[in-house]
C-alpha cells in the first residue's frame, strides 16, 4: 500500500493529565467521530462519564450531530476561537510529546503496530513519564476496573531507586 496517515482521536481529562486514546483511523469522517462519541459516554467505562464538557478543536468532523450526541449525554461541547492553539495547549503538547517521543522515531509496519506503539506509549506516558506540569511528578491515575490509585513519586525519587544498584567500578 505504500505510506498510509492514521489519524488517531484521544481525550485528556485536564484536572489529572491522563490521556486515553478513543480511535485511530486511516480515515476519518463524521461516522468515525460519532462512533467514538459514543463509546467516551458509554455509562459503564466511558471516559466522558464523571466530566461535563470536552474541549474540541473546529474540525468539520466534530459536526453537529457530534455536538448534539454530546449535549445528550449532559456533556457540554466547546469549541474555542479560532487559529487559537493556546486556548487546547494540553492537546497540542500531548501532540508534540507524542510525535517527538515515539511516532518520530519508529517506522510502522501496518496498522497493528502502529496501534500497539499508541498503546504503549499512553500507558507510559500515564503511569511512568514525570510531567513539569504537575510538579515533575507521575500521574495520578486510575487503572481499569480495579480503580487503584498510583503513589505520585518525584522523579528523583525513581532515580534514586535506580542508582542505589549502581556500583562504581573500582580502579
Amino acid at each position: 500500500m505504500g505510506l498510509t496517515t492514521f489519524h488517531t482521536l484521544f481525550v485528556i481529562d485536564l484536572a489529572s493529565r491522563r490521556v486515553e486514546i478513543v480511535g485511530t483511523t486511516r480515515t476519518p469522517n463524521e461516522q468515525f467521530v460519532l462512533q467514538a462519541g459514543r463509546a467516551l459516554l458509554d455509562v459503564a467505562d466511558g471516559f466522558l462519564r464523571e466530566h461535563t464538557a470536552l474541549i474540541m478543536d473546529r474540525d468539520a468532523k466534530f459536526s453537529q450531530a457530534f455536538r448534539a450526541l454530546l449535549r445528550s449525554g449532559g456533556v457540554t461541547p466547546v469549541r474555542p476561537p479560532a487559529r487559537s492553539p493556546n486556548c487546547n495547549a494540553y492537546a497540542e503538547r500531548f501532540v508534540r510529546s507524542i510525535k517527538e517521543e515515539c511516532l518520530g522515531r519508529m517506522i510502522f509496519f501496518g496498522e497493528a503496530s502502529h496501534r500497539s506503539a499508541l498503546r504503549e506509549y499512553v500507558a507510559h506516558y500515564n503511569a511512568e513519564r514525570p510531567h513539569q506540569g504537575v510538579g515533575n511528578r507521575v500521574l495520578d491515575m486510575r487503572r481499569g476496573p480495579r480503580s487503584t490509585l498510583l503513589k505520585a513519586v518525584t522523579r528523583e525519587q525513581r532515580l534514586g531507586g535506580l542508582l542505589s544498584h549502581y556500583r562504581p567500578s573500582a580502579a
